[in-house]
């Protein structure tokens, strides 16, 4: 198959180890009251299992993306498939709390990190045109997770106690992640030594690695991930909170979250699509400061079609912003660093994730109120936008001008 065919095989496949990675994470909130209920341990501590993983992704992204420059993705991604499936195994063997948050937080979050950026990196190598529409259709893979790993969850989960389900999930993450994991390759221009040496015809084919963490463009993409990512980590994890607060039953505040995923599946295709014809900054920062104001909208709502709208306006912006960031990542670093970079950036997005369940209950404690959450968020977004604006590309190197000819 030419390259210019399979790349799209390497899209697939990085859709289909996000969506199956990070579903079997995200199956945690459909396990936790069963094992609570089995366990006695308290949901706090069972939940806290995920901001372990959040900061576990977070703290090795930059490594995982560092192996994948130094040896290519192929075994990257299939050591995180296989370790993912063993930890989800192991977890529902777990006999204490503490062994279920090491088992569950750490190694599924540091499992999960070996696919995302990972597969970012990878895939902006396999696109010199359609980057953005490639970068988000992989994006999108992640986002159908709560669509369709999160239903067999609960389905297994309801004829199942709650180890017998996990199990159940561990195996079909590692029937289908390993052998997906086999068909990804390094892109072509990293295939090829040269090239790789020179950085793949990326912008800055001399800067160093160090030089590279260093740079002002780097510092720049970190804080604005951090602050996006916090932007919308509260809304989504509180807003069903919120809207059972406002009277609404919990299970039609539940097909909220449905509402924000489906509206984030066509922004992030549309954003990607946008990116590619209007330039990824351009676009990423009139999604910041669209994003910020589209958390501020949930201050007003309070009856569940009101909620829906919201909803459906938030997902789509927040969605897709984010695989703008690799685009940009490609556009400014030398390919050969690609997954040291974009490591980086999910480090900083995980860490502004991890922000959000500890903030929003912090706030309801002294509020008895989501308002401040939101109005909170609304400012982080803005912080997020004015980074942005901030952000220089790379100066293009210059072409080297056309000798003299020579008088006769």
């Amino acid at each position: 198959m030419s390259a210019s065919n399979y790349r799209w095989v390497i899209v697939a496949a990085g859709g289909v180890l996000g969506c199956v990675a990070i579903g079997g994470m995200f199956s945690l909130p459909v396990f936790l009251q069963p094992i609570a209920k089995d366990t006695g341990w308290s949901v706090t501590g069972i939940s806290s299992a995920m901001t372990i993983g959040f900061l576990a992704m977070a703290f090795s992204s930059m490594i995982w993306g560092t192996l994948t420059d130094k040896f290519g993705p192929l075994p990257v991604v299939l050591t995180g498939s296989t370790v993912l499936a063993l930890s989800l195994f192991a977890a529902s063997h777990a006999t204490s709390l503490i062994a279920f948050q090491f088992v569950f937080g750490l190694l599924v979050g540091a499992s999960c990190a070996a696919i995302f950026a990972p597969m970012m990196a990878t895939v902006t190598g396999w696109f010199d045109t359609h980057r953005g529409l490639a970068v988000s259709l992989v994006s999108a893979g992640m986002g159908v997770a709560p669509m369709t790993m999160a239903p067999l969850a609960a389905w297994l989960v309801s004829h199942h106690d709650w180890r017998t389900a996990m199990q159940i999930v561990s195996l079909v993450v590692g029937a289908i992640m390993i052998p997906v994991a086999l068909l990804v390759r390094r892109p072509p221009a990293l295939a090829n030594p040269p090239m790789a040496a020179a950085g793949g015809g990326g912008a800055q084919a001399e800067m160093t690695r160090s030089e590279a963490l260093r740079s002002p463009q780097f510092l720049i993409l970190l804080a604005t991930n951090f602050f996006c990512c916090a932007t919308h980590s509260g809304p989504i994890i509180h807003t069903v909170s919120y809207a059972v607060s406002c009277g609404i039953p919990l299970i039609s505040a539940v097909t909220i979250y449905s509402v924000e995923g489906l509206a984030g599946l066509g922004g992030r295709v549309a954003f990607g699509l946008m990116g590619d014809r209007l330039g990824a900054k351009r676009v990423l920062v009139s999604g910041l400061l669209a994003q910020a104001f589209g958390a501020l909208a949930y201050v007003f709502a309070h009856q569940l079609t009101t909620f829906y709208a919201v909803a459906m306006v938030f997902g789509f912006i927040y969605a897709g912003t984010m695989p703008l960031y690799a685009v940009i990542v490609r556009e400014n670093f030398p390919l050969r660093m690609m997954g040291t970079v974009i490591g980086g950036t999910a480090m900083a997005g995980s860490l502004g994730m991890a922000t959000g369940p500890l903030a929003g209950g912090m706030i309801y404690d002294a509020f008895s109120s989501y308002a401040w959450l939101y109005i909170g968020s609304w400012a982080m977004g803005l912080g997020a936008f004015l980074m942005a604006m901030t952000f220089r590309p790379f100066p293009k190197p210059q072409a080297a001008p056309e000798p003299a000819p020579v008088a006769a």
